[in-house]
């Protein structure tokens, strides 16, 4: 503009200038073809992953579960059953997780609920729900020996299942068995008896003082046939001394040795074997159990006799206990209906001293101890033949006598 005196720029021709710049500058901030629109603010940039994802359905009540979130924090969080229970769970140190801690149920469904903070200060709602498979059935199953007990060198560990299991190599996977020292052993099936059973046992009698520890992660496992484990099973229990029986027929004496020297050499009566019922069985029993009465009963021979200090070696009815009334045979001739006789002292002796796994050893009779004697005939299968009793290799062999029930005392 020129401030040169008596000349003066026109004032219409400066207003059209201002309104084409004015025009221009509109015509440059649009967006799309002219529109007035202002730019989309943008979202949250906190992202939620869920597991399992939102929706879904059957999920193994022992799979995963967690939130995880990306690019922020989390500021709470809850999993809740269809009664509102809280589920446990606890954060990772950096709170960008959380994880459930404790074993869901079967046939349930959970709701997440909480806040995420993002890294942009925006908080993301964390909401999701998903469901549990529901088993036709569940299945209880036990093992026979208790924390912190004590047993003998011959003892298996039996898994009995309360219904009958189709996953058996499944199953051999869930257990483990660790022991100090550490022990050469397997797991073998045996025919099904008001349900699947599993034993393991070394390949030679347990070292003395070997601490072992039992583990079954049977929850959630498809045990096949709609059935699933019932709950996990862990028991930690020690080997005690090492006490055998020595038990030899023709001679009508038996030794007791503990600890590799004989604290009792006992005279005796076997089975008279006038008929094979009365045959004292050849081959490896286990003790199970011991009453100090006990009730016997083998017909036709006897019913309802009081015995007294009985230790069972077989579910055939094989005892080891006292009997007075064949003190003067004890030690000279087998007359009995196949039990162990011993003196009411001896017996007493004996009986306390006697733990659940001892091996008892008879030998000189004329029948073999096999499948048909009873549930415990784990020590008359050879090691090879044991082996192939496992589901690890998917070719499961059954040892071919079937378990006959208890029977009575003989």
């Amino acid at each position: 503009m020129s401030n040169r005196p008596g000349i003066r720029r026109p004032v219409a021709a400066v207003s059209a200038v201002l309104f084409v710049v004015v025009a221009l500058v509109a015509g440059c901030s649009s967006g799309s073809g002219g529109s007035n629109s202002s730019p989309r603010e943008a979202g949250p940039v906190a992202k939620i992953t869920l597991a399992p994802e939102n929706g879904a359905k059957k999920i193994n009540p022992t799979a995963a579960a967690s939130v995880t979130v990306a690019d922020g924090t989390i500021d709470q969080v809850a999993l809740t059953n269809a009664n509102g229970k809280q589920v446990a769970g606890e954060f990772a140190q950096d709170k960008r997780s959380y994880k459930i801690t404790e074993p869901l149920g079967y046939d349930a469904t959970y709701t997440w609920s909480g806040t995420a903070i993002g890294t942009d200060r925006k908080p993301v709602p964390i909401e999701g729900k998903f469901s549990t498979l529901a088993p036709k059935n569940t299945v209880p199953a036990t093992i026979n020996i208790a924390d912190n007990q004590e047993v003998g060198i011959a003892a298996p560990i039996i898994l009995q299942f309360k219904a009958a299991v189709q996953n058996k190599a499944e199953v051999e996977k869930a257990l483990t068995i660790t022991t100090d020292p550490p022990t050469e052993g397997a797991w073998a099936w045996f025919p099904d008896d008001n349900g699947s059973r599993l034993h393991w046992r070394p390949k030679n009698y347990w070292v003395p003082g070997t601490a072992v520890h039992v583990s079954a992660k049977l929850y959630g496992l498809d045990l096949g046939g709609g059935n699933y484990g019932y709950t996990d099973l862990t028991t930690d229990f020690r080997i005690g001394r090492s006490q055998i029986v020595k038990a030899n027929a023709p001679s009508h004496r038996m030794q007791v040795v503990r600890d590799g020297k004989t604290v009792f050499d006992f005279a005796v009566s076997y089975g008279e074997g006038n008929e094979p019922r009365n045959v004292t069985r050849s081959g490896l029993h286990v003790v199970t159990e011991k009453y100090e009465d006990f009730m016997m009963s083998n017909p036709p021979f006897y019913t309802n006799v009081r015995e007294r200090w009985a230790v069972r070696i077989s579910n055939n009815g094989e005892f080891i206990h006292a009997n007075p009334e064949s003190v003067s045979a004890q030690g000279s001739s087998n007359v009995t209906n196949g039990c162990i006789n011993l003196s009411p002292g001896d017996a007493q002796a004996y009986f306390p001293t006697a733990l659940y796994g001892d091996p008892v050893e008879v030998t000189g009779t004329s029948i073999q101890m096999s499948a048909a004697d009873g549930d415990l005939y784990d020590w008359t299968i050879d090691w090879p033949t044991w082996k192939t009793m496992s589901a690890e290799d998917g070719s499961t062999s059954v040892v071919s006598a079937t378990p006959v029930a208890p029977g009575p005392p003989r």
